[in-house]
């Protein structure tokens, strides 16, 4: 079987390495084109297109197909049976659709049709679920909508991060698409449409989400700092200096101090009351031009009162 493969960040890598471990025959890697990083602002290869060249894949980098017809000409001379798409960043239009026999699959990091669209990893852990999943569907133009081709669920630890999920998450997808394109190549997958009535939608973050309110519960705010990990990362101001909150833990300490009262701040972390009467432990926080470090070193140097 000729695939195709789009992807671009780490969490499509696995995917790319199940289908080269399984002997597939791939055509060509579709992966977004180089992006500016760090201070240098240096050109950056996806993590995508860094794994296709180390097998020998040729890479294809379209801004967009929509805007490049040359992009779709490519894609048709290739001839693929199935194009494999995991995070690759751009909406394919119909015509994309349309080329493969077997048409296109999604490796989405969600149990569809709940959370569709482009964070799902971090909103099962902002909403504080208990279950998330990956879902393969069968590609179609309405965001994440496709029918569901296969599932594998898995819990979600109180204490994990979106940074751990992920990594997770990537290797489970990895795993299921080796298991349904053997049902793909045989014609004997089964297609179950999506209930469009139980949908939810995961968007893009940004940094209004960041702000920590301690009027809400310890639970609700140590589902926000795991949520947003690495960025656009909690933050919280403590005594006039305006933090970015990486590791937290719940105590179960009961308090009457008002939200947002600092309790104590020593060795084991900066105590801060929450709405619901307890009191949530900071152990690891970031200051404005300073690196990311526990709690405790942080105030051997800046006590907080």
């Amino acid at each position: 079987m000729r695939i195709v493969f789009m992807g671009t960040p780490d969490f499509a890598v696995p995917s790319l390495e199940k289908l080269i471990e399984q002997g597939y025959e791939l055509a060509g890697v579709f992966t977004q084109p180089d992006r500016p990083k760090n201070r240098g602002m240096k050109l950056t290869p996806s993590s995508v297109k860094v794994c296709a060249q180390k097998h020998g894949i040729p890479v294809y980098q379209p801004v967009s197909f929509k805007k490049e017809p040359e992009a779709l000409e490519t894609l048709k001379s290739l001839e693929p049976d199935l194009v494999v798409v995991a995070a690759f960043g751009q909406i394919l239009p119909q015509a994309v659709l349309d080329v493969p026999k077997l048409g296109c699959i999604n490796v989405h990091s969600s149990l569809l049709p709940k959370y569709r669209g482009a964070a799902p990893i971090n909103w099962v852990i902002l909403n504080g679920e208990q279950e998330t999943g990956v879902t393969i569907m069968k590609m179609a133009l309405a965001l994440d909508a496709g029918d569901i081709i296969a599932q594998a669920k898995t819990p979600i630890d109180p204490d994990e991060t979106v940074e751990q999920l992920h990594d997770r998450l990537a290797q489970i997808g990895a795993n299921l698409l080796g298991e349904i394109i053997p049902a793909l190549e045989s014609h004997t997958a089964v297609f179950t449409p999506q209930n469009d009535a139980e949908s939810t939608y995961a968007p893009m973050l940004s940094r209004t989400l960041s702000t920590m309110d301690w009027t809400r519960s310890a639970r609700e705010l140590h589902n926000q700092v795991r949520g947003l990990i690495p960025w656009p990362a909690a933050s919280a101001e403590l005594g006039g200096v305006n933090f970015k909150i990486y590791t937290v833990a719940e105590t179960g300490q009961r308090t009457e101090a008002t939200p947002g009262t600092v309790i104590s701040a020593g060795n084991e972390g900066i105590l801060v009351a929450c709405g619901d009467g307890t009191a949530l432990r900071i152990l690891e926080l970031q200051a404005p031009g300073k690196k990311r470090m526990s709690a405790a070193d942080y105030l051997r140097g800046h006590p907080i009162f």
